[in-house]
């Protein structure tokens, strides 16, 4: 049966908050001298602090998760004779076990000499580990012990939470962003970590992979803090056949939600997923805005037929560069393209074809990023995006075919500028007739050209082999009737193509 919680509910008492010590690392402790005699040996027992009491009755005292250290000033005179002892300890041992108490310890002398029978017998029964504390052995002794292994096991952690958010922080700003952090996040908590959509959808996953049974549990469980349901908390908790299940609402209405299934809860795992959850939110969202809203009604009104330069002014900027980027070594998905944007600064952004499209303002100079390979046309008004568009992919294919992180379109002003854009355009039309309705053959041309005659270049910028290059410039110069060796050749073709 499944045994649901959420921030909301408060089934069970919780321990204290705080760092918790296992119980056989103060067994270990030489200098206390401690010995367990009764109840499960199990290295997975842990406690929170240590806490003393001759209370016949220690239950209203106790919080859940102690060591409770006792001498048995309070045990009966009658102890160890008889059924009485026997239903005494029980009863003691039973109050102990309903308030949490993670373990007995109980003090040899100045009661008591040995530890009652009974007391070991009832401890066995109730599951409840039983140790010995020898004379030489103080209970302030003991509790001091536990302090310094909740400091150490806080110094640990904290040490963890801080070099988790590190890389966390890292993972951010890989090329990958999204699948990056959902990969260290699932290292760093030894589980499964997953992004659900506004649809509910999973978006991306890493870490372990999960039954069946607990991925449904998790999608199931990451509905209850999206945005559309009424009132939902910004996160959930859970728990399937031992593994532990939380989710996490990213931003202010975004409807993102990140889930994480891991078998262990740590004190820091919630701190950790928090850092996570920040980032995803940065990463992924598209906030509800004034920035927001324009960028709709921009698009309507383009759709609508309006002029782009009517459009603009929406958008926030009166000029522009449009940015053409394809990631190293896969193809782009969509929380990639996004989160390519937010790092350039633009919510403007188009994944087609393998290619990401982004729309920047011009006075947001857009960088190489790592991972990337970026084509970046000159600025432009809204009037002149499709040239932009342009002359973004011309410069990417340079990049590709040249390794280079980012390529700008130049904008200097050239000898082209000298000729009417109408006798450019005809002659250009009357010297490449004859390659006109060969498109690859003129676009092999124009990146041979660009690449200054490189056979390797041009074929990595193509994605062909270089012997299929040769044949295509083959077949160039043969319909042109052309020695393309000659650089005036060249150069009045590399004007022509410019101006087609």
């Amino acid at each position: 049966m499944k045994e649901t919680h959420t921030v909301l509910d408060a089934l069970a008492p919780a321990v204290p908050p705080t760092p918790q010590v296992p119980l056989a690392a103060l067994l270990a402790r030489e200098d206390l001298g401690l010995r367990q005699i009764a109840g499960p040996d199990d290295p997975g027992i842990v406690i929170h602090w240590a806490h003393a009491s001759e209370m016949a009755d220690p239950y209203p005292y106790l919080l859940g998760g102690e060591l409770l250290l006792t001498a048995g000033a309070h045990v009966p005179g009658a102890a160890g004779s008889g059924t009485g002892p026997d239903d005494y300890f029980d009863g003691y041992v039973s109050r102990i076990v309903a308030a949490g108490g993670a373990a007995l310890g109980f003090g040899l002398a100045p009661v008591h000499d040995t530890v009652p029978r009974a007391l070991a017998a009832a401890c066995d029964a109730r599951a409840l580990p039983l140790l010995e504390v020898p004379p030489r052995t103080t209970f302030s002794g003991v509790a001091r012990a536990v302090w310094q292994l909740m400091a150490q096991a806080r110094l640990a952690e904290l040490r963890r939470v801080t070099e988790a958010q590190q890389s966390l922080a890292s993972a951010a700003s890989r090329p990958d962003p999204v699948p990056a952090v959902l990969r260290r996040l699932a290292q760093r908590l030894g589980g499964r970590a997953a992004l659900y959509g506004p649809d509910g959808a999973q978006v991306a996953a890493a870490g372990r992979e999960a039954p069946q049974e607990v991925r449904t549990a998790l999608a199931a469980l990451a509905g209850v803090v999206r945005p559309t349901v009424a009132q939902a908390p910004s996160s959930a908790t859970d728990s399937v056949r031992g593994t532990h299940l939380a989710v996490y609402a990213l931003g202010a209405g975004q409807g993102f939600v990140l889930g994480v299934a891991t078998e262990r809860r740590e004190p820091g795992d919630h701190t950790i997923a928090s850092v996570a959850a920040v980032l995803l939110s940065l990463l992924t969202g598209e906030h509800l805005s004034d920035a927001g809203a324009a960028r709709s009604s921009a698009l309507v009104r383009l759709l609508l037929g309006a002029p782009p330069e009517d459009v603009a002014p929406l958008l926030g900027a009166d000029r522009w560069v449009v940015v053409h980027a394809r990631p190293e070594g896969r193809a782009p998905d969509a929380v990639a393209a996004s989160a390519l944007g937010a790092a350039l600064g633009s919510a403007l952004v188009d994944l087609a074809d393998g290619v990401v499209r982004i729309l920047v303002p011009a006075d947001r100079e857009p960088a190489a990023r790592s991972g990337w390979t970026l084509g970046v046309s000159a600025p432009v008004t809204p009037d002149d995006w499709p040239a932009a568009d342009t002359q973004a992919a011309r410069a990417l294919t340079r990049a590709r075919a040249t390794r280079t992180a980012l390529v700008r379109h130049g904008g200097r002003p050239g000898l082209a500028d000298l000729v009417p854009p109408g006798e450019a355009e005809s002659h250009a039309r009357a010297l490449l007739g004859p390659v006109g309705a060969h498109p690859a053959l003129t676009e092999t041309l124009r990146t041979w050209l660009s690449l200054h005659g490189s056979w390797d270049r041009t074929a990595v910028a193509l994605s062909v082999h270089r012997n299929t290059v040769r044949q295509r410039i083959a077949r160039c110069a043969t319909l042109l009737d052309a020695d393309l060796d000659d650089p005036d050749v060249r150069m009045e073709l590399w004007f022509a193509l410019r101006n087609r």
